[in-house]
Order: structure tokens, then C-alpha cells, then sequence
């Protein structure tokens, strides 16, 4: 089978990011944004929250390696999905929790795998995820790509990403790309 891609967004994609570039299965993760109405948005405008598109990755995967499932399973462990437009300190729609489908099967596998998050139990309040058909996906600007591995000692990257990577690795570690 041939490669497929999923677009997911839950807060910054920096996080996001990060986590699914450990992921194996997973051969490239692009940061960009997404759910939107604004042509070709800059980070500035997506920011001033007015674009209406969400900060999100486009995870390019193979099913034979790692499922769209298991990719929705690893999401809803590393952010929050029950906050509306907001992922601890990130406030606005650019950090909402949104999964954007490509097709009637990865909306009808998503719908399942958030039944299956709720029935759980696993959040105490209930998901506010947004699942809707991809329009289109914008890459952000390249400074944005990869960024967590080129920033490793910035402060967010410190605060934010390190614990939500950590926290994925150890949920996780069967899973894990080798090293």
C-alpha cells in the first residue's frame, strides 16, 4: 500500500510536530495551517485570529507501519481535546483540536476512534474536537518546520514541547522510531 496523509491540529504544531517525527511509520510531518478562510495565511495573520485556520501538521504515514487510528489514538493523548480553542497557555481558534479528513474513510475512522476516546472516559469533560473534510492545507513558513528539533533549548520548546514529547515517548515506547 502506498503512503497515506492525515492533518491533524491541538495546539501549537510545534508540539504536534515533534511527537509524530518519533512516530515510526511516520515519514515527514509539515507544519501549517488549516480550516480556514484566508488564502496562503502567514503565521502573523493566522495568529491575530482572524484567517479562522488552526495551527496543524500534515503527517505523511504508512498503514502498513502505523494506522490513521493509531495516529488519532496518539492525538488524543498529547493535547487536550476538551478545551475549546485553547491547549494550556495558547489561547485562541489557531490552537483549537481538529481533525481535517481527506476522505469518507478517515472521517468514518475518526467519528469511531472519538467514540471509542469518549466511551473511555479518558478526558473528564467532553471533546470539543472539530471533524470536518480538509479544504485545504497551507505549509507554514520554513522557520516553523522541524522546529523543535533546530530549537531544542528555546524556552517554549523547554516549557511546552519537551514535556508533551517526554509524555508521548513514554505512552508510547513500542512505537518509537529506532534510533
Amino acid at each position: 500500500m502506498t503512503e497515506q496523509v492525515a492533518t491533524l491540529g491541538g495546539g501549537c504544531f510545534w508540539c504536534l510536530e515533534a511527537v509524530y517525527l518519533g512516530l515510526r511509520g511516520v515519514s515527514r510531518v509539515v507544519s501549517g495551517y488549516a480550516g480556514g478562510e484566508l488564502a496562503n495565511p502567514t503565521y502573523e495573520q493566522v495568529c491575530g485570529k482572524r484567517s479562522g485556520h488552526a495551527e496543524v501538521i500534515q503527517i505523511t504515514f504508512d498503514p502498513a507501519e502505523v494506522s490513521y487510528e493509531d495516529l488519532l489514538r496518539v492525538f488524543f493523548t498529547i493535547h487536550d481535546p476538551t478545551t475549546k480553542d485553547r491547549q494550556g497557555n495558547d489561547s485562541g481558534p489557531q490552537y483549537r483540536s481538529i481533525i481535517l479528513t481527506r476522505d469518507d474513510a478517515q472521517h468514518a475512522a475518526a467519528a469511531q476512534v472519538i467514540a471509542e476516546i469518549e466511551a473511555a472516559g479518558i478526558w473528564p469533560g467532553r471533546l470539543v474536537t472539530e471533524l470536518r473534510p480538509l479544504e485545504v492545507f497551507w505549509p507554514a513558513e520554513e522557520y516553523h518546520q522541524n522546529y523543535f528539533a533546530r530549537n531544542p533549548w528555546q524556552g517554549y520548546c523547554q516549557a511546552v514541547v519537551a514535556p508533551k514529547v517526554a509524555k508521548f515517548r513514554k505512552a508510547f515506547s513500542d512505537r518509537l522510531k529506532a534510533k
